[in-house]
């Protein structure tokens, strides 16, 4: 008996020596101001295993032509394209077009706006038509969402300035657009002419995270819904959908994605406290920046008390601003001209290479290789802002790319 025991005991030790060396020669893990996956703090029980859900259909579920991908298709998942939640690559570009004004997209009737440039074995993919302006689109980050869905209305039209009242050369404006049937708008949307305030997408022409997501899986995966049960068209192929025996994802596989881009956390900034970084958000004020990208703004009532009127701070104004015909891809939605773009929400920014294969793609299509080099494009209303940060001494910056670095 002794005998036994003593021989427990080493190799109890032997064990506890083993996971001692096994922590050791581990990686440390990562910190949560070091990736942008996770649910926001303050969530119920209930409500993180709808998170838990959202999250294995939006990473985990792939989709083959036997669960209904297709037969028009750009990618077989959510995640694909928002790797680890983050920006998407040059290989999952989106490309949208036929659309050159606010009267609407002319070439609904050959495919339009999504171009599907894949099919399943037995489809044609499609290709754009002839006469069709359109742009490339990178995936955005899908981090924080759910604090920009609830900023309300009246506060992004109090930041518009669509005369340029105070004289700046920035003059906002918000992106008017239809919404679909299956969208209720929220309380204390305001709308104008049938029209409702819109804030999601490059453009800004999607009302909510619901209309994102039903959208996102019927255009770039093929999945129809009780929400959009026909599948897109490809004119080559014929001018009908090609049927689909039901719904190919359910409503609760839905609202759970929808629920878990909402309750996604805010990216954690890094090193905020750095006597650099501050010194980099007051050249960010100086130079004029922040009169679009606004660091701050505050969430109204949401039902999920861990979002509700809460502070965060983006980086954006949720706003159209003109960017200049470096910029303009004569393709635009909803109410937007062809050379305005939303202000791109910049929280998340210096982790953006974790998901772009190591290498930052940044820009509404991409094209900048660096954060200096996509505030180097920007025109129209950001030029003076543009010259600003060119003629800054080098240490100042330096600050400031420390700043958005940490971002």
């Amino acid at each position: 008996m002794e005998m036994k025991i003593k021989i427990t005991l080493g190799l109890i030790a032997v064990f506890c020596f083993w996971l001692s060396a096994c922590e050791k020669l581990a990686p440390p893990l990562p910190g949560d101001d070091e990736i942008l996956d996770g649910p926001v703090e303050g969530l119920t029980h209930s409500q993180n295993a709808v998170f838990i859900k959202g999250d294995e259909s939006f990473n985990d579920e792939i989709f083959t032509a036997e669960r209904g991908l297709g037969p028009y298709f750009v990618a077989t998942s959510c995640g694909s394209c928002h790797a680890g939640d983050g920006k998407g690559h040059p290989f999952t570009t989106l490309t949208r077009f036929g659309q050159t004004d606010s009267t609407g997209n002319q070439f609904l009737e050959q495919g339009g706006p999504q171009l599907q440039n894949r099919a399943i074995p037995g489809f044609i993919p499609e290709i754009i038509p002839a006469g069709a302006t359109f742009s490339k689109l990178t995936p955005p980050a899908v981090t924080g969402l759910g604090f920009i869905e609830l900023v309300p209305d009246n506060d992004i039209l109090t930041m518009a300035d669509p005369l340029d009242a105070d004289g700046d050369g920035i003059s906002g404006v918000p992106n008017w657009n239809f919404i679909p049937e299956f969208i209720t708008p929220r309380s204390g949307s305001i709308s104008q002419g049938g029209k409702y305030l819109c804030r999601f997408g490059k453009k800004g022409a999607t009302y909510n995270l619901m209309q994102q997501t039903v959208t996102a899986y019927n255009e770039d995966i093929g999945i129809t819904s009780s929400f959009l049960p026909l599948n897109p068209v490809n004119p080559l192929d014929g001018t009908l959908p090609v049927p689909a025996a039901g719904p190919e994802v359910t409503d609760e596989a839905v609202n759970a994605v929808v629920f878990y881009l909402q309750t996604l956390k805010p990216p954690l900034q890094r090193n905020p406290d750095d006597p650099e970084i501050i010194h980099g958000k007051n050249i960010f004020i100086q130079t004029g920046c922040e009169k679009c990208h606004r660091q701050t703004l505050r969430t109204g009532y949401s039902p999920v008390a861990a979002l509700s009127n809460k502070e965060f701070h983006p980086y954006t104004d949720l706003l159209l601003h003109d960017m200049g015909s470096g910029l303009d891809d004569n393709y635009t939605e909803g109410s937007a001209l062809t050379g305005e773009w939303r202000t791109p929400p910049l929280w998340g920014l210096g982790l953006s290479a974790n998901s772009q294969g190591g290498q930052m793609f940044l820009m509404h299509d991409g094209r900048a290789k660096s954060i200096e080099e996509a505030i180097l494009l920007h025109g129209g209303e950001a030029s003076a802002s543009r010259n600003n940060f060119v003629n800054l001494q080098e240490h100042d910056k330096k600050a400031l790319m420390k700043l958005l670095e940490s971002l």
